[in-house]
């Protein structure tokens, strides 16, 4: 299979992965022939790449950070959760014990899947979703804290706590308005002003619930918070902002970034940590976001980059130890044709060959007699 920006695929390409809905469910699924017409449907729902099947890369399986089965239930469970807390009106004194519980369940069911493997990395999660402003942003985040607090050695207690803290950081959005977390384009002043309150909105649902730990709480309070004071809602800097808001707001950021927006596409993990290294030592701390670049695979598999050969190829496995040098399968030679038999580069022990960009476009390969 391989990974193409949607703008690009062409009527009559395959779909080589599943496309799930906000809520988890299967949209449209493998095997599927693209239209025209499906094409601009996923472009507007905001599916910036997409899976297709390929010949030459027929063999290529990606992994999944988590299974399908439990992320349909995760986020299930996420978005009954959210509901429960937010449809009712709040009363003082009134609490949502359950809530706390469901969730755990949540959290165990990640541990079971994520935690046992030390070689957990964070996989790209948002390719082939629809509309993920909320439920599979919630899990997403926690996920990547998860291997983030794995990395750093935290028990599963304080796995426990940190994950409840990344799976509602954002539960303060339901109290907002739908139209303003949707708004394409920039928004206003007073917009913002608004948004920000999401933070603050979070804590106050939080505080009080029996089964959910205050940190928590804390977490969706705080992860808006930067090193510098730069962030909101109350400006706290430095050691005053909890580690875990801290490894959440780094997490929240590079999903934010990697999924696409109302005013933008998505990016790609390696363009993301870019954006988190120009940030180290203000937004955040320089030893989480190197700890959080070493544990993110920076190319998917599935992904057309250029060599600095000249090659043009695919990724087709991920070095877990040099998560950003993975193996090329080579599609294209340096002379910019195709070789007799397609051949791998692995980019861990070729030292001397790096990829140097990403070719968005289907024509930037070209194909071989017979295709």
């Amino acid at each position: 299979m391989r990974l193409l920006p949607t703008k690009n695929c062409k009527p009559g390409m395959k779909l080589a992965k599943k496309i799930y809905t906000e809520d988890g469910l299967v949209l449209l699924g493998r095997g599927v022939e693209l239209t025209e017409r499906l094409i601009s449907r996923l472009i507007e729902c905001g599916v910036g790449y997409v899976y297709v099947e390929d010949p030459r890369t027929a063999d290529i399986e990606v992994p999944e950070t988590i299974s399908e089965e439990t992320r349909i239930r995760a986020v299930a469970e996420i978005r009954s959760a959210f509901r429960e807390m937010v449809s009712a009106p709040r009363r003082k004194g009134v609490t949502y014990p359950y809530v706390g519980k469901q969730l755990r369940g949540v959290m165990n069911m990640i541990l079971d899947e994520v935690g046992n493997r030390q070689d957990a990395m964070i996989m790209l999660m948002n390719m082939g979703t629809v509309d993920h402003y909320l439920y599979q942003h919630s899990l997403n985040v926690c996920i990547y804290s998860t291997i983030l607090g794995m990395a750093e050695g935290y028990s599963k207690d304080e796995l426990m706590v940190l994950g409840l803290g990344a799976l509602l950081h954002d539960i303060g959005k339901t109290q907002l308005p739908p139209q303003l977390l949707s708004k394409p384009g920039a928004l206003t002043d007073l917009e913002f002003a608004e948004m920000k309150r999401h933070a603050e909105y979070g804590f106050q649902l939080l505080k009080d619930e029996p089964n959910i730990p205050l940190i928590a709480a804390h977490c969706a309070f705080q992860h808006h918070e930067r090193l510098d004071g730069s962030g909101y809602p109350r400006g706290i800097k430095g050691n005053d902002i909890h580690e875990y808001a801290k490894w959440i707001g780094i997490a929240d950021s590079y999903d934010a970034m990697t999924s696409a927006r109302a005013y933008r596409g998505p990016m790609l993990p390696h363009q993301a940590i870019e954006q988190l290294f120009v940030g180290t030592g203000t937004l955040y701390e320089q030893r989480m976001v190197q700890v959080f670049c070493d544990k993110v695979v920076l190319y998917p598999i599935g992904l057309t980059v250029k060599l600095s050969t000249g090659e043009l190829g695919v990724v087709v496995d991920i070095n877990g130890a040099y998560a950003h040098r993975p193996v090329i399968r080579v599609l294209n030679g340096a002379d910019g044709r195709p070789p007799a038999e397609p051949y791998e580069i692995d980019l861990s022990k070729q030292l001397a060959t790096m990829i140097i960009g990403i070719a968005q476009d289907e024509t930037d390969i070209s194909a071989p007699a017979g295709h």
